[in-house]
């Protein structure tokens, strides 16, 4: 049967025709359709694979090696900068290995159409030292994740999947099955003490892991998913790893490269045709998306650098995505590159719905911002980050979630006054709850705005951990009543409003004022059941 499917839907897709129990995420560009298609799978539902979206990465991680653990299928799924959040149980989890197949899949984003860093996470795969995978197109995305689920268990190791956002978000037709494998029954781990990482358990658990690596490397030698193609120009050998092999193959209509080319969608890296490359090629391109992953390990294992050009040498751009034309250029095909776009694909600069609530909080802050010339806005990953742009640009820093509400007790520690911190609901629940309770601890003097609009909205409107809670969330953190405030952001509230948050910036101690009125994306009948919920939670 054949569909057109996104990259990630074919994922999905993969996942579930591959025995899935359960997929753990939190949403991020470009993953978040990955684990909504299994939400909406009528199929999915039918076989009661768990799909509920969790508070961040680290949970969602530490959640599917649970179920793992207990035998079953399990897939985690996270945009790249979310494998930060989730690191100290995925380096953990490679030395413990699994029981269930456990694929840990991670959306990179070259160019950061919507990201803080074009960061690869294949330097994860290879640090943690299991198997990683990377298809190349929608169909490989398919038949590689029903693979990967099969090498996690017959390795013992999680598998990273790694996808990058062209792939995610262009469709193709893919030929899937019509039935899915049954389901993993539940088996406890044979070996009792597997998952506890005490010392005296780790050190024969890692030296495992390190003896287990040619075992690996064998394995991406053999693998379907490594394909060395010979060709009979032998002036250049072309290395091409996941959606950069579909990318110069876009420049050959027949298909047909004259060059010698290894396409690699499995890792650790296959020795044994690189070396053929440059045993018999006078030159090695490197093309890959993301950082020079590939290209600098050749060096490592081949010693000295022979004749190899790619994003390093600056043969193929060093930043942001590649491209059909721009492996053209590396390759001097007479194809013509032009930058100018037609006005009417002209980019446009985001900004937020008309009606947006965070609108009217920012005009309500840049209100008081005439009156503190000093006063320092941290912000947070969200809509509400647009607030560091024009017309409002009342952001003054913006890193990482839940960075706004520490890196504002810094700035206060250091003497900074007013210091306020601007977060979203579901940013908060993410990661902020740490920082406010370390800013309580201290009776640190911070404002802390939690801007909660019952949604995680950048990623298309899906539901808040934080909805009903985030009051009785404040005063379990340790919040003065007296200074816990509500708002609505609205324009005919603006003189009140300002009147408040002026009275809390002048408080010695942690202020937290919920600016409070739902995404205007939501349908009617989400925002009269916020009503219901937003009543219960003052009363």
């Amino acid at each position: 049967m054949k569909k057109l499917l996104l990259g990630n839907e074919a994922l999905a897709q993969g996942a579930i025709d591959a025995g899935l129990s359960g997929v753990y995420a939190y949403p991020g560009t470009p993953s978040t359709e990955i684990t909504e298609y299994i939400q909406k799978s009528r199929i999915a539902k039918a076989l009661n694979i768990h799909s509920k979206w969790s508070v961040n990465e680290k949970t969602a991680m530490e959640s599917a090696l649970g179920m793992s653990y207990a035998g079953k299928r399990a897939m985690v799924v996270m945009k790249h900068v979310g494998l930060n959040v989730a690191a100290d149980v995925f380096m953990n989890m490679s030395i413990s290995g699994i029981n269930g197949g456990l694929v840990v899949v991670v959306a990179d984003d070259p160019s950061m159409h919507s990201s803080q860093n074009e960061q690869d996470s294949r330097f994860y795969g290879k640090f943690a030292m299991i198997p990683t995978l990377e298809p190349s197109n929608q169909q490989e995305a398919y038949d590689i994740t029903k693979y990967a689920f099969d090498l996690s268990e017959e390795t013992g190791l999680p598998v990273l999947l790694r996808m990058v956002t062209r792939l995610s978000h262009s469709r193709s037709g893919v030929e899937i099955s019509e039935t899915q494998k049954a389901q993993n029954k539940v088996k406890l781990p044979t070996n009792s003490t597997q998952f506890s990482l005490i010392p005296a358990y780790a050190r024969g658990l890692y030296k495992n892991l390190v003896a287990i690596q040619p075992e690996l490397e064998k394995n991406a030698e053999n693998s379907i998913y490594n394909k060395l193609i010979k060709g009979t120009d032998k002036s250049i050998g072309i290395i091409a790893s996941g959606i950069a092999y579909n990318y110069l193959m876009e420049n050959y209509e027949d298909e047909t490269c004259p060059y010698p080319i290894l396409k690699i969608s499995q890792y650790p890296l296959p020795k044994k045709q690189v070396k053929y490359l440059f045993d018999t090629c006078e030159k090695i391109l490197v093309l890959e998306e993301g950082y020079p992953f590939i290209e600098e390990m050749i060096s490592d294992f081949l010693g000295e650098k022979r004749n190899v050009i790619g994003r390093l040498s600056l043969d193929v751009n060093r930043v942001g995505e590649l491209n059909p034309d721009s492996i053209a250029k590396a390759l001097n095909l007479p194809i013509e590159i032009t930058e100018s776009k037609p006005k009417v694909v002209a980019n446009r600069p985001p900004e937020l719905c008309v009606g947006c609530g965070h609108r009217d909080l920012f005009d309500a802050i840049n209100q008081l911002k005439k009156e503190e010339q000093s006063q320092q806005v941290f912000g947070d990953i969200g809509c509400y980050a647009l607030g560091a742009l024009a017309p409002y640009k009342s952001i003054n820093a913006l890193i990482e979630m839940g960075a706004s509400i520490t890196m504002a007790k810094g700035a206060a520690d250091a003497g900074i006054h007013p210091s306020i911190a601007v977060i979203g609901d579901s940013t908060f629940t993410h990661s902020g709850m740490t920082g406010l309770l370390n800013a309580v601890i201290e009776k640190t003097p911070i404002t802390v705005i939690i801007s909660d609009n019952s949604a995680i909205a950048m990623t298309g409107a899906q539901d808040s951990s934080a909805t009903g809670r985030l009051i009785s969330i404040c005063k379990g953190i340790g919040v003065e009543e007296d200074h816990l405030k509500i708002i609505t952001p609205l324009h005919k509230n603006m003189e009140e409003n300002v009147d408040l948050i002026r009275n809390e910036l002048n408080y010695q101690g942690v202020s937290v004022i919920i600016s409070q009125r739902p995404c205007v994306q939501l349908p009617k009948e989400k925002k009269d059941k916020l009503k219901a919920i937003k009543s219960v939670s003052l009363n």
